[in-house]
């Protein structure tokens, strides 16, 4: 596959400054789109177009919280802005709040809500509506999980069962447009996505790396421990570039071929 397959194309990832996001964005940046990282966090976009713009590819930063709808929307135009087209649309952003339903904070729900299913939704119109303007053959890629695929897998499952629901009803919706709609389920991967979960839980993988670091809820781990982490328990956790790999696969593709749904998942599967 030549490394410039997407040269001349623009794409916008979200939840760019972590994990899967930002793996996804240094990978479609290094197949020579100009990529628009989307995140929380300028520090580590910043290092990523860096290794873009190393690699010979654009990039273009954005501070955003998906929840503002706004924020998205604007997004979205100062994409077509400054490169006059649309062409890859990556809603990434998501988190979850692992609790049961009976002892689970309403405010948690509300986020997950806003968050993977709300902020999705108006990316994908809002890319809609670019490609048509500017008349690209895109692809909007819906990062999904293999929660979807599981029937009691909690308020986060039901977000991602969400956006299982919304890419098929796209896909129909899109038919007659030269934009095609991509979900991807991942499984369990080696980011800070479980930052919110037990940290008990999560003290018992970083053992397995020899790091001395406490395990905070709700705070990210270093980089450099995720990084030695995956290696050690790969049958358990897949790494960042393997989603990031799938997208570009997905993405790279002819219009007229559908690639509707991956699941990409490591050797053995833990229930998220």
């Amino acid at each position: 596959m030549s490394e410039s397959i997407l040269s001349g194309k623009t794409a916008i990832v979200t939840g760019a400054s972590s994990g899967i996001g930002r793996a996804i964005a240094e990978k479609l940046g290094g197949a020579g789109a100009h990529i628009f990282l989307a995140g929380r966090s300028p520090e580590p976009m910043e290092t990523s177009k860096k290794k873009i713009e190393a690699a010979g590819g654009r990039a273009t930063l954005q501070r955003l919280d998906v929840r503002d709808v706004k924020q998205v929307r604007d997004l979205v135009a100062g994409a077509v802005a400054e490169t006059g087209r649309l062409d890859v649309m990556v809603n990434n952003a998501g988190l979850s709040h692992p609790s049961s339903i009976a002892d689970g904070e309403p405010d948690d729900w509300r986020e997950m809500l806003e968050t993977n299913v709300l902020a999705l939704l108006v990316g994908c119109q809002a890319a809609i509506r670019a490609m048509r303007e500017c008349g690209s053959d895109g692809h909007i890629v819906n990062i999904s999980s293999i929660a979807a695929l599981r029937p009691d897998s909690g308020v986060y499952g039901a977000t991602k069962h969400a956006v299982n629901c919304i890419s098929a009803t796209l896909r129909g919706e899109l038919e007659e447009d030269s934009i095609r709609v991509v979900n991807v389920m991942p499984g369990a991967v080696a980011t800070n996505f479980a930052r919110n979960f037990d940290p008990e839980f999560l003290a018992g993988f970083i053992q397995a790396t020899g790091s001395q670091v406490e395990v905070k809820k709700g705070e990210k781990l270093p980089d450099d421990v995720l990084d030695a982490l995956q290696p050690k328990l790969e049958q358990l956790l897949g790494a960042p570039e393997d989603i990031a790999n799938a997208v570009l696969y997905a993405v790279s593709q002819p219009i007229n071929v559908n690639v509707a749904d991956i699941v990409v998942r490591p050797a053995k599967q833990l229930n998220l």
